[in-house]
């Protein structure tokens, strides 16, 4: 998981360099999103992958609607954002209905790595369809030595002993379908309604798209619930897709923004470090190779200058 793609979007003002405090709740931040994977895959025993999704996204919905509520938010006011909000949130839902899924057919580490392309991704998105924002040739380099890692990794899904070509590729398309919302959004009339708007489409939309993915797919659904399961769910709904984004909000209110974005790099480790530490999942030197290039790249694309 990450922060919800209006990203910079209604909270773009410059503020402060980043203090001690924002270092530490962006590594906090990092490592909520990087471990979620993990979670997901050690509860897909008593909670199939997809509907983890889809319960998820319904507790997160309401726990927004009861956030907009008390804090006065108008979610349901009529200012021309339906049609982009539906969009937005069927993306949002496809994204993470092939996170979910792809779960099953690569590991952690992969999927996690995959996924945090999306930064060079939504940067050559902008560059072409928001008049305006053009890479520098700094950015540039950043997508091309990101680039260079995806390929690097993604033959290594081919050449192992155990492919997972397959859940690689629903990790990039994921990140395909993260960079076209956050286009969607910028280009839209959602580029300046309230964050807790854009999410309330998404968490709302992709609820209805995970749970009848789960049931085409005729997945088993819930099989059990024990605590581990339950606390898992809590983290994913509660600590992830609701609580990280409020803090992530907070943080884009009161630091430079761009300053921030260059710490995602972080999620990906953090991701990798959860495949090992709580998966025993291996890494190859190639495949490490590969995250550095693409950690480096994400860090060069999110330079100003």
């Amino acid at each position: 998981m990450r922060p919800v793609s209006q990203g910079l979007n209604g909270l773009a003002a410059d503020r402060k360099a980043l203090d001690a405090t924002a270092y530490g709740a962006m590594l906090l931040l990092a490592a909520l999103w990087g471990f979620q994977q993990a979670a997901i895959k050690i509860t897909a025993p008593e909670v199939s992958l997809l509907m983890q999704g889809a319960i998820r996204s319904l507790a997160a919905t309401l726990l927004v609607l009861v956030w907009a509520w008390y804090r006065g938010i108008p979610l349901f006011t009529r200012d021309g954002t339906l049609w982009a909000g539906i969009g937005a949130g069927l993306l949002f839902g496809a994204e993470f209905a092939l996170i979910y899924g792809g779960l099953a057919h690569t590991n952690v580490s992969r999927m996690t790595v995959f996924v945090y392309l999306t930064p060079p991704l939504t940067a050559l998105g902008v560059h072409f369809f928001v008049p305006g924002e053009r890479l520098t040739p700094v950015q540039w380099t950043g997508v091309c030595v990101s680039f260079a890692g995806l390929v690097l990794a993604f033959s290594e899904g081919f050449a192992s002993d155990k492919a997972t070509w397959v859940g690689d590729l629903c990790g990039l398309v994921a990140a395909l379908l993260w960079a076209a919302t956050t286009v969607l959004i910028r280009r839209t009339r959602l580029a300046a309604a309230p964050p807790a708007k854009t999410l309330f489409y998404q968490l709302a939309v992709s609820t209805a798209v995970m749970y009848l993915c789960s049931k085409g797919l005729n997945e088993p659904g819930v099989v059990s619930l024990s605590a581990l399961a339950l606390a898992s769910l809590a983290y994913q709904a509660v600590a992830v897709a609701f609580a990280s984004y409020l803090a992530w909000f907070w943080l884009l209110s009161r630091y430079l923004a761009a300053r921030l974005s260059v710490m995602s790099f972080l999620t990906p480790l953090f991701g990798v470090l959860s495949g090992v530490l709580l998966l025993s999942e291996s890494l190859s030197a190639r495949f490490v190779l590969a995250a550095l290039l693409i950690g480096g790249g994400i860090v060069l694309v999110n330079l100003r200058k």
